[in-house]
């Protein structure tokens, strides 16, 4: 007869037999059943104590991100359940598999809008894969997994389950999971293998995009030795940049924010394109423009994991309902021949050539900076940012290997470097992790600093100060020259914050002191925070912010 325990402990042993290992949250009164659980599996199970819950969503979704394991999440009701809501958008857009815990009000209050209550499945319905409740405490098992195949299997994504606080003080002798379901990836039949290597034979101007979630190194590999047989370009989609080798002759960009005039007429010149993976969303198409919808002038074969993909913007010439690491292993063994070596050639070399800038104005030359990051970095080390003009940095000019990685949310949310900074700090403290961070983005979860601190999971953290919510100034002067209103900051001392969190903290002034300070931030063994004094005039590579406004006002430069 199994001893009986309560459902905080049936919970917790439940992750444990499905593989879980970190967990990330804020505790409340909601839960404490299942943080007394977690008390026992301290080494094998453990909770990282965020500071707010929005910034334990973005480490678990990060989490999910890095490691294909659901990033798991504990946070209680009502106000915790919506500062974690940013986390789930996050993990939706950027398809990484994710669960989210929340507390709720006991089943004998619901329905009577009782303290923190919130119909949960109303809440995140559209911002999730799948939420549910569990009412009936020997009902755990059954739905925990469920939740945890739902979010690694198809396109993976968050899963909501809310947790009444009677259901997990109730008693029960239910036995816990064994292990977790093991999916094999869907994969292309033989005649979709057959009709996609015709058609790319067929094609003058082929192009492979990649991108979106599922990926494993095999998979990547496999796409890759068929792209460099076939002489074929290949483009990632929006911050999918990590998952394929930028040094490899094949790899000719990424069609995200910020797509360069020769990436967006690549695309367009295309007369076939087989995209793995990818979802079309914006900003891959730069606002569905460089494909005609829904019927695009490109010929399209479009594969992805999930059938409610493939169709749902363009009409696909050919669908394949298959798994992206299933279908580029079922390519790796061919090769396909044509007259394109030229078209991909050119492609590559325009890729190279957007890697050389001019001078820019200011104190700190990022350019010059990212420069001797992609030559001093780690082969593993792994790129974090938020959201403003500064991610052009991580995302543009950093050439990522075959096993560096890059984090950075596909739903534009600031104050998500941080936070996944930890959460791979967390996922492997051996990896140097550098967060790239706008001043007013680290604003948004620089508590996490304590975090780290407590979890002994610090990153290294470079803040581009140029004393503006940058993206947004730029849109001004765009529109409004001259014309300042609510972006300018006036921001506290970044070197003594990140100093009271036990952080080693500099301010570096000129372009000349980077690499010194870096090596120092480097050689910390309690992570770093560099402080960057950038000019507001170097909100672009290639545009001051002089340029824009005089350019809007109809002045000529």
């Amino acid at each position: 007869m199994m001893t009986q325990r309560n459902g905080g402990q049936l919970l917790v042993e439940c992750l444990r037999a499905l593989g879980a290992k970190h967990s990330f949250g804020v505790p409340g009164e909601s839960y404490l059943a299942v943080l007394d659980a977690l008390y026992d599996t301290r080494g094998a199970l453990d909770f990282t104590l965020c500071r707010n819950e929005g910034g334990a969503a973005f480490m678990a979704a990060a989490y999910g991100k890095l490691t294909s394991s659901p990033g798991i999440c504990f946070v209680t009701r009502g106000p915790g359940a919506t500062n974690a809501s940013i986390g789930v958008h996050t993990a939706m857009q950027d398809s990484a598999p994710m669960i989210l815990f929340v507390g709720q009000v006991g089943t004998d209050m619901k329905g009577r809008e009782a303290f923190q209550e919130i119909d949960y499945r109303a809440y995140f319905g559209s911002v999730a894969k799948w939420v549910t409740e569990i009412d009936d405490v020997d009902r755990i098992p059954e739905i925990i997994s469920r939740a945890w195949t739902t979010a690694v299997t198809g396109r993976p994504g968050p899963v909501v389950v809310a947790l009444p606080e009677n259901m997990l003080t109730a008693m029960t002798q239910v036995s816990a999971l064994t292990g977790p379901v093991i999916a094999e990836e869907a994969a292309p039949s033989h005649q979709a293998l057959e009709a996609t290597l015709a058609a790319l034979s067929d094609a003058k101007r082929p192009l492979i995009m990649m991108g979106g979630g599922g990926w494993t190194t095999a998979g990547r590999t496999a796409l890759q030795r068929f792209a460099e047989a076939s002489d074929l370009p290949v483009l990632a989609a929006f911050r999918f940049q990590d998952q394929y080798d930028n040094h490899s002759e094949s790899y000719v960009g990424d069609a995200g924010v910020g797509m360069t005039p020769a990436t967006k007429q690549l695309i367009r010149d295309a007369d076939l394109i087989l995209a793995i993976g990818v979802r079309f969303g914006e900003m891959t198409t730069d606002g569905y423009t460089l494909l005609q919808v829904p019927d695009p002038v490109q010929k399209l074969i479009h594969v992805h994991v999930s059938d409610r993909e493939l169709g749902k913007v363009y009409v696909p010439d050919l669908a394949i309902h298959a798994g992206s690491d299933a279908f580029a292993q079922g390519l790796a063994d061919h090769r396909v021949s044509g007259d394109w070596g030229t078209w991909r050639s050119d492609a590559r070399t325009s890729y190279k050539a957007a890697f050389d800038l001019p001078d820019l104005p200011g104190p700190v030359d990022m350019g010059k900076v990212t420069a001797f990051l992609r030559a001093r970095l780690p082969a593993d080390a792994i790129l974090t940012n938020g959201a403003g003009n500064f991610t052009v940095w991580p995302n543009k000019f950093f050439k990522f290997g075959p096993d560096q990685r890059l984090l950075a949310p596909q739903s534009g949310a600031m104050g998500y470097g941080l936070p996944a900074a930890v959460a791979a700090k967390v996922a492997d403290p051996t990896r140097t992790v550098v967060c790239f961070a706008g001043d007013g983005d680290f604003q948004m979860n620089c508590q996490e600093l304590g975090t780290a601190m407590q979890a002994g999971a610090q990153p290294i953290v470079l803040i581009l100060n140029n004393g503006i919510y940058g993206t947004i100034r730029m849109h001004q002067e765009r529109t409004y020259p001259d014309r300042v209103s609510g972006t300018t900051l006036e921001n506290p001392d970044f070197v003594m914050l990140a100093k009271s969190y036990g952080y080693h903290a500099e301010r570096v002034e000129t372009t000349a002191d980077f690499n010194a300070a870096f090596e120092r931030a480097m050689a910390s063994d309690s992570g770093a925070v560099l402080e960057l004094a950038i000019s507001p005039e170097a909100l672009t590579p290639r545009q001051t912010l002089s340029e824009m406004r005089d350019i809007a006002k109809g002045i000529s430069t």
